[in-house]
């Protein structure tokens, strides 16, 4: 028998590229990833030992939070996120909206379960929101309280300066990342590098802090404190918040590079500066008011204030544009009414900007500095939000376990029980601070819930409405058939959002103007619970007769709708779309609240409040505003 013959090696060169492609990867996800994740080290420490938790600044009270800090990134980040969370991606793409999509693609529609995985994803989501707003305020006026420790001078103007940096950030929103994304990565990676720097400087001083690394550590900290170390957890969380943004972005880059930034850059700094922290409160305890800045020598404070302010700007960044995608993706699965969005690069889809998100995100942040003034007081409303959206993602995790990948209910209920035990409790040990901070998420939150749970609710009431009213499309043609009407020359395309009847832009056309088309298109745009679909299957067309066509246009929830281009497809009729001769219909319906059963009455007049001020179809669609005809319709919910 022939041996089989060994595989060719790949090409030095070929290796090589793979390699600083990888590496590329990798650098640009320590910019964009990693940015909220790798500033917590400003505040996770200080927060841990301040006055609010109890806590004596010990020995073996270092030594236990070092311990917990060690083992819950390993836990949350490490093994939780980078490798399970990960593996459930929704063709490449993550985050909690991908997921919520892949879940609910695997239950009955209608069924009772998918309306609470619809609701707990839905209110994860709205979480994410509350994380959005808080990660700028603590993050910024935590670098800038830094100027403190140098001299008392600059106490008076650390809000100001807070304030005047954040709103030079939002300023600058509508001119898009691409620019400053470019720097992002070189920058973060130097934070990054400073950070174990620094951390290893006071390590060699008390290598004792090493033996943190034993979760003895931990265990003895609960026992010893009891009370005060199970508060003290709503401090150690600090410092993986951001730690959803490695699901989040993995779209951007990949598993295997953001994978390689974690375990070969950002782990290890920030497991050193966190064990140099704790070297240096154990030799000197007076550091405790900021022992991130205390561990830098007098002559780089000012410089290393200046890059600690940068990483918090692109921590902040990531988050902005974090909300920009979400809101995007809300609205592809019809959770949102439609917004305006503009796109800030010609080349990169993912780069958007939404005025109204970056106003509203903007007067909160502002709120949230203004009102509560430092660092220390915004934590308490930190972890929240964090705790919360990793507990979400640990129940739908045990959904897409033993329905997509079919490993067994014990499997399912072993890992995703001890992870959810973890996230409870550190829910747990954060909800004791809701009336210090804690309500502000859990305010945002359930007033973001209730918009798109009363839009989707909405939409669902507005299709009942419209659906006994529409006309039987096979007994409209056959009356065309009979009696036709007058026909003209082009192309009208009506944009309907059911499939079953006669569009009522249709019927308001023929009433008016008593014209058909030479050909019409129903045309639906349906949203997949996928991020991208191809353009080979994008379009789908069937012929009803008397030229009419029946065309569906398939999106993902991070697809860019564009019904012109997508009228220019291959389509399986052969049809051929000159856009100077086609003209789109489209129905404006004004929604009027009544006290028919559907909702209660202050959700539809809030429903018929987001329509009313939703963005047009027009815009959203990119179809030119000199090719429509809008023709109103009046509905009563």
């Amino acid at each position: 028998m022939q041996e089989p013959a060994s595989p060719t090696p790949p090409a030095p060169e070929a290796v090589k590229n793979h390699k600083s492609g990888l590496f590329a990867l990798a650098l640009g996800a320590v910019g964009v990833v990693f940015g909220d994740i790798g500033t917590s080290p400003l505040y996770t420490m200080k927060e841990a030992f301040g006055p609010g938790h109890g806590l004596a600044l010990s020995h073996d009270n270092v030594l236990g939070i070092l311990s917990l800090v060690f083992w819950s990134l390993m836990l949350f980040v490490t093994i939780k996120y980078v490798t399970f969370i990960m593996r459930a991606d929704n063709r490449g793409e993550g985050g909690i909206m991908a997921l919520l999509a892949l879940v609910i693609g695997t239950t009955e529609r209608d069924s009772r379960g998918r309306w609470w995985l619809m609701s707990l994803g839905m209110f994860g989501a709205a979480l994410f929101y509350g994380d959005s707003m808080i990660t700028p305020a603590i993050s910024v006026l935590s670098a800038v309280e830094g100027l403190t420790v140098a001299t008392t001078v600059f106490d008076p103007y650390i809000v100001p300066i807070t304030v005047a940096v954040i709103i030079g950030l939002f300023v600058v929103q509508f001119k898009g990342t691409g620019i400053v994304g470019a720097l992002f990565g070189p920058i973060t990676a130097c934070w990054f590098v400073v950070l174990g720097i620094l951390g290893i400087a006071q390590i060699v001083h008390n290598t004792h802090v090493l033996n943190a690394l034993n979760p003895v550590w931990a265990v003895e900290f609960f026992i010893n404190n009891r009370v005060h170390g199970f508060l003290a957890l709503g401090a150690v969380v600090l410092a993986v918040t951001g730690a959803e943004a490695l699901y989040a972005d993995m779209g951007h880059f990949g598993k295997n590079p953001i994978r390689v930034a974690w375990l070969g850059l950002v782990f290890p700094a920030l497991i050193l500066n966190y064990f140099g922290q704790g070297a240096l409160l154990l030799s000197d305890p007076a550091a405790v008011e900021h022992p991130f800045f205390h561990m830098v020598p007098s002559w780089a404070l000012y410089p290393m204030v200046g890059l600690a302010t940068l990483a918090t700007v692109i921590a902040s960044q990531a988050v902005i544009s974090g909300a920009y995608s979400l809101t995007r993706q809300a609205i592809q699965l019809g959770y949102c009414p439609r917004l305006a969005i503009r796109h800030t690069s010609e080349r990169e889809i993912g780069q958007v900007y939404m005025p109204w998100i970056n106003w509203a995100l903007l007067f909160a942040v502002l709120v949230l500095v203004l009102g509560f003034r430092s660092s220390s007081a915004l934590a308490s409303a930190y972890g929240i939000a964090v705790t919360g959206t990793m507990a979400i993602d640990t129940i739908l995790l045990f959904f897409v376990i033993t329905r997509i990948w079919k490993w067994g209910y014990v499997a399912a209920w072993l890992i995703c029980g001890v992870l959810l035990f973890v996230d409870l409790a550190y829910f747990a040990a954060n909800s004791v601070k809701i009336l210090q901070g804690g309500w502000f998420p859990l305010v945002i939150a359930a007033g973001v819930f209730t918009v798109i749970s009363t839009w989707r609710r909405g939409r669902e009431i507005l299709f009942e409405r419209l659906r006994p009213g529409a006309i039987p499309i096979e007994p409209f043609l056959a009356s065309i058939a009979i009696h036709p009407p007058q026909r003209v020359p082009g192309t009208a395309v009506f944009l309907t959002a059911g499939r079953e009847g006669v569009p009522h832009a249709m019927l308001h056309n023929l009433s008016h103007n008593k014209v058909l088309h030479e050909k019409v298109i129903l045309l639906t745009v349906l949203t997949e619970d996928v991020p991208y679909v191809p353009d080979e299957s994008r379009v789908e067309l069937e012929e009803l007769g008397e030229g009419f066509y029946r065309m569906s246009v398939r999106y993902g929830f991070k697809d860019e709708p564009d019904i012109p281009a997508a009228l220019q497809l291959p389509n399986p009729c052969g049809l051929e779309f000159s856009l100077m001769e086609t003209s789109f219909f489209l129905s404006r319906q004004t929604i009027v609240p009544t006290k028919a059963p559907g909702m209660a009455i202050w959700r539809e007049k809030l429903f018929a409040t987001m329509s009313r001020n939703a963005a047009s179809a027009t815009e959203f669609f990119r179809i030119p505003t000199n090719r429509v005809v809008e023709l109103g319709t009046q509905i009563e919910i």
